[in-house]
């Protein structure tokens, strides 16, 4: 999982993406965002379906979704088609993660409409049953609060049947887990203990679960120490590195192969059948192939 709008250039996607296929990483996950977090002024924000757009062209066997897609950025209509277009340059090898956004700044920024939380989630509720109705039947009417759709063709159909995986994204909230037990394949609670997890869990019932976490990992635990460093480094903070490194280990995975593997079957345990690990220092590749190469290996 990187986190796109962190100044994350065109080439630097590709070689993401070409040592996620060299070390058999299954898929790559990006954020949905138009500005950053850390350094607005610098930090290049490259359109997220774009991205993957190009990615799927270049590449063979790796999957790409999204972490997750505003519902305030698109119309459905356009999402729906956007997302069966790169499934189909893909060769069926896309998911898309819909959420109802959350970054205020980026709305004010670059003028896309940001209502209160609660118009938000519904609007998120209504596109992801036109996104599911567009991709599974022939003809769609819908005349909800927010979007009408007057007998849409439904075009075009996306390449994966019944259609790609559709990724909810919360905190275990009704808004969300409502339309997501209707309509989504998996429901993904980003950034929470093993123990909040089994909460959300036990919400979503029979759904599958996720998680989307940070992750920071080295051969040993010095190096995985070492790249906490430079993370720490990345930006100014208020808070001494120990202090941080402390609060972020709560809701993250930090160590070697082994301490991360232990930390992974944490998850497993309360419930969770995918982690997306979330790899802030996009330019070092070698957590990439300990993830393929190493760990995966051994949660198999």
């Amino acid at each position: 999982m990187i986190e796109g709008q962190e100044g994350v250039t065109w080439e630097q996607w590709c070689a993401v993406a070409d040592a996620c296929e060299q070390h058999g990483v299954e898929t790559l996950f990006r954020s949905d965002h138009y500005i950053s977090q850390s350094a607005e002024t610098t930090n290049v924000a490259h359109d997220a379906w774009t991205t993957l757009a190009g990615l799927a062209a270049r590449t063979t066997t790796l999957r790409f979704g999204t972490l997750v897609s505003p519902a305030t950025f698109r119309l459905p209509g356009l999402l729906a088609n956007a997302v069966a277009t790169v499934d189909h340059i893909s060769g069926g090898r896309i998911e898309l993660g819909l959420g109802a956004g959350w970054m205020e700044r980026e709305h004010r920024a670059y003028g896309f409409s940001f209502p209160d939380t609660s118009t938000r989630v519904a609007m998120f509720a209504e596109q992801l049953e036109i996104v599911h109705r567009l991709w599974t039947e022939d003809r769609v009417d819908f005349h909800g609060e927010h979007y009408t759709l007057d007998d849409a063709p439904a075009q075009p159909k996306p390449l994966q049947q019944p259609h790609p995986p559709l990724i909810v994204g919360g905190s275990g909230k009704r808004g969300t887990v409502e339309p997501a037990l209707r309509f989504a394949d998996e429901y993904n609670a980003p950034f929470v203990s093993p123990e909040e997890f089994a909460a959300i869990k036990a919400t979503v019932g029979d759904l599958k679960a996720s998680t989307m976490t940070g992750c920071i990992i080295g051969e040993t635990r010095d190096d995985a120490l070492d790249r906490a460093r430079t993370l720490y480094g990345r930006v100014q903070r208020d808070v001494a590195f120990d202090t941080w490194l402390e609060r972020y280990a709560a809701r993250a995975i930090i160590g070697s192969v082994d301490e991360a593997v232990a930390r992974l079957r944490e998850y497993a345990r309360a419930g969770a059948e995918r982690v997306m690990l979330q790899h802030l220092l996009h330019t070092d590749l070698e957590p990439v192939r300990l993830l393929g190469e190493r760990l995966t290996p051994q949660l198999a």
